[in-house]
């Protein structure tokens, strides 16, 4: 791990993105509750939260925060809406910390596992489903300060 030893603590934030694209049959079964293992946006957003305070014990090197905040968003992609046609579920996970490194593994591990907890709960519709676009699209703090996505 890196030595922070000598850093001083700030305000730092990050915020990821990524989403899955599902079929319209499993898209149809989340919006309207019919998900055998339950209510799949709500307990995708708790196991992102999870994700986010589990990130290192996941990430050899990552060093263990002090989190003291993270919110999962999850928005359906309804026909219509992509120019591909495609639906899915978008996901935004927002981190924050106060201390000597970044927190930016943690909303980029939060937005994955949420996104692969859509996965388990709806394979047994479609194993076809596809995670894709996981990125940072902002983060802020510490050394280097603000810095977003183009």
């Amino acid at each position: 791990m890196v030595d922070v030893s000598n850093k001083p603590d700030t305000h730092r934030t990050a915020t990821a993105t990524g989403s899955i694209q599902v079929s319209p049959e499993i898209m149809d079964a989340v919006k309207s509750g019919n998900v055998k293992k339950g209510d799949v946006l709500g307990v995708a957003r708790v196991a992102g939260i999870m994700g986010v305070k589990r990130t290192s014990d996941l990430i050899p090197m990552c060093h263990p925060l002090n989190i003291t905040k993270s919110k999962c968003e999850l928005e359906p992609v309804l026909a219509g809406e992509r120019e591909d046609g495609r639906v899915g579920i978008h996901a935004t996970m927002t981190t924050g910390v106060t201390g000597k490194t970044g927190i930016e593994m943690e909303a980029l591990t939060g937005v994955s596992i949420a996104l692969l907890t859509v996965y388990d709960m709806c394979k047994a519709v479609d194993r076809g489903m596809e995670i894709c676009d996981v990125h940072l699209v902002r983060k802020e703090g510490g050394r280097t300060g603000l810095w977003t996505r183009d």
